[in-house]
């Protein structure tokens, strides 16, 4: 079991780190940490104590207990997973979220050649991604490398759609068949595709590529 475990582990590292390389080459600050505790630690180090920190719906991000750990050290996290909020309020959250000095969020897919990708249903972590906050740090498992654009949207609407309608209890064909149909469902949560092929312009983007699976 430990030989399996290795040979996994060297061929997680060898893909994210040249995903790392292609990220750099990008524009894009990119690093890879082996282990989550370490992706945590270089988070926190990239954020300061007074920072406000928004934080997109990513699992990711709460797997790691990051919001927790913020707010214990003393700073201002604003999400809108909170429980009962009214629809006004929901949108005020989000708003706020991609306009604070550190947003922290996750992707869909991350390519070898160096592309983010992400499908959003309402499009606020589309839109903080890659414009708002002063600063994003996007935390991502290998299981989010894809090898091209192509491999990654087919992850993105096949894998990471379903598991997460799942996620929301949603009545969306995914639900049911585990694909994606293109579907025409009022709850589909597939509305805005995002591919960041250079880094934006006017954004602050790091990614820390984790070698272990996070979120979906």
């Amino acid at each position: 079991m430990q030989q399996v475990e290795a040979i996994k582990s060297e061929f997680h590292r060898v893909r994210a780190e040249r995903t790392v390389v292609a990220l750099t080459k990008n524009g894009l600050k990119a690093r890879y940490m082996e282990k989550n505790e370490d992706a945590v630690k270089a988070a926190l180090e990239l954020i300061p104590p007074d920072a406000i920190v928004g934080c997109t719906g990513s699992f990711s991000i709460r797997q790691l207990g990051l919001v927790e750990m913020l707010e214990k050290r003393g700073n201002k996290v604003v999400h809108h997973w909170l429980p009962g909020p009214s629809p006004e309020e929901d949108l005020r959250l989000r708003h706020e979220e991609i306009g604070a000095d550190v947003l922290l969020t996750s992707c869909n897919a991350i390519t070898m050649d160096g592309k983010i990708i992400d499908i959003d249903a309402a499009g606020n972590r589309a839109a903080g991604t890659m414009f708002g906050p002063g600063k994003v740090i996007m935390v991502a498992g290998v299981n989010k490398i894809a090898l091209d654009e192509e491999e990654g949207l087919h992850r993105a609407r096949h894998i990471a759609a379903p598991l997460n309608a799942i996620r929301y209890s949603l009545d969306t064909p995914c639900v049911k068949t585990g694909f994606c149909s293109d579907c025409r469902s009022p709850q589909r949560i597939c509305k805005v595709v995002l591919v960041i092929e250079r880094k934006p312009s006017l954004t602050d983007l790091e990614v820390i590529l984790v070698g272990e699976e996070l979120g979906f």
